[in-house]
């Protein structure tokens, strides 16, 4: 079972976010696109009640079929603090990754990675934890600037940090349609993660993953009683 600690306060995450940041690999290709599994994971929120629902799904990246799927759901055991928000999901999105009997070889997380105000999004935090390969891809910018990429399916262009640092791409999954937000989590170069991201997404602008994992874990969230 893995397991992360949540933190009593404000400060405390922030410290155990600069400690974690360390370990983040950024050296490694991570693994070739179209072989093997790939896990997306995704959450959802009932704020009246008070619970986060958390889903893993487990894609042949060949063929893109569902190999398994697991779910969550726990109460929300962080409050909302931007830059933080992973402590609110990592305890449930675990747990669902746990349940998993096939070992995935790379996550996608509905999120960023090094494109994050504070440099460590959940998909860096998530793969340092699992010390699986882990990406980001996102459906809105965030802190960061960048051209438009080109109209064309696989164009893209650099998302820009305030401090110059290029910490991502915007990428476009097809034709004419807005771009996602592709940056690197742990254990992957941010070119194999924009290939693992096109050849996800061969029909729609999200990938695969996320669409699965969205749908399941709103599923479980209102099916929680």
């Amino acid at each position: 079972m893995t397991s992360v600690k949540t933190p009593a306060h404000e400060a405390e995450a922030r410290a155990i976010q600069d400690e974690l940041r360390e370990s983040v690999v950024l050296d490694e290709a991570g693994p070739p696109p179209g072989r093997g599994l790939v896990a997306g994971v995704d959450v959802a929120y009932d704020d009246e009640r008070d619970l986060v629902a958390a889903a893993a799904v487990v894609l042949d990246a060949a063929t893109l079929e569902v190999v398994e799927e697991a779910t969550a759901v726990g109460p929300v055991s962080f409050p909302y603090v931007p830059g933080l928000l992973a402590f609110r999901e990592l305890p449930t999105v675990l747990a669902a990754l746990d349940s998993l009997t096939a070992a995935p070889d790379l996550v996608v997380c509905d999120g960023y990675g090094l494109a994050h105000p504070r440099g460590f999004g959940l998909a860096c935090h998530l793969g340092v934890v699992t010390g699986l390969p882990s990406m980001g891809v996102a459906k809105n910018p965030f802190t960061f600037t960048y051209e438009e990429p080109g109209a064309r399916r696989g164009d893209g262009a650099a998302l820009v940090a305030a401090d110059g640092a290029v910490v991502g791409r915007a990428l476009r999954t097809q034709d004419g349609i807005k771009p996602v937000y592709v940056s690197v989590g742990h254990r992957i170069s941010l070119d194999t993660a924009c290939a693992h991201a096109l050849a996800l997404s061969p029909r729609f602008r999200i990938p695969e993953s996320t669409r699965h994992a969205d749908s399941l874990c709103r599923r479980a969230l209102r099916e929680a009683s």
